[in-house]
């Protein structure tokens, strides 16, 4: 039996697959889950436009995250720390003082999404990676001054 699923299900597929199934195992446990429908044309193309729907949204996402990559590629933002004799700091910067200070300059940006590949622990200028969108990152540079 043919069935389109309506959500993932683990081993066997992703949302508007169309998969082979045994007829009790839709009948059981897919069906009155509410995981998947009966593959048939109407069905079909429910799930065809849902597909493109979606599609259309991801791609105006897309779209929107490249535009704030570009805007925040020309911003640096400065971040001021405790630093010793030798302008090592006490510690090093994290994702939440470049995101207090990404804010300053007026833009909203979870610490979650800021990728420091190496901590940064002197006084300089750097580069650090911000996940906007899961096929766009953008490049910040960061001065790292002393207070």
């Amino acid at each position: 039996m043919e069935v389109i699923l309506s959500q993932d299900v683990l081993k066997l597929g992703k949302v508007g697959d169309v998969v082979k199934v045994k007829e009790g195992y839709a009948r059981n446990f897919l069906f009155p889950q509410k995981l998947a429908c009966l593959a048939n044309p109407a069905n079909l193309k429910k799930i065809e436009s849902h597909k493109k729907k979606k599609q259309e949204q991801y791609d105006t996402e897309k779209k929107a995250a490249l535009e704030l990559a570009e805007k925040i590629a020309k911003v640096s933002c400065t971040v001021a720390a405790e630093v010793n004799d030798l302008d090592k700091l006490y510690g090093s910067v994290n994702e939440g003082e470049i995101a207090k200070a990404l804010e300053v300059e007026g833009y909203k940006i979870d610490r979650k999404n800021i990728i420091i590949e190496k901590p940064i622990e002197e006084v300089g200028i750097f580069e650090v990676g911000i996940k906007i969108h899961p096929e766009v990152t953008a490049k910040l540079r960061v001065w790292v001054t002393k207070k």
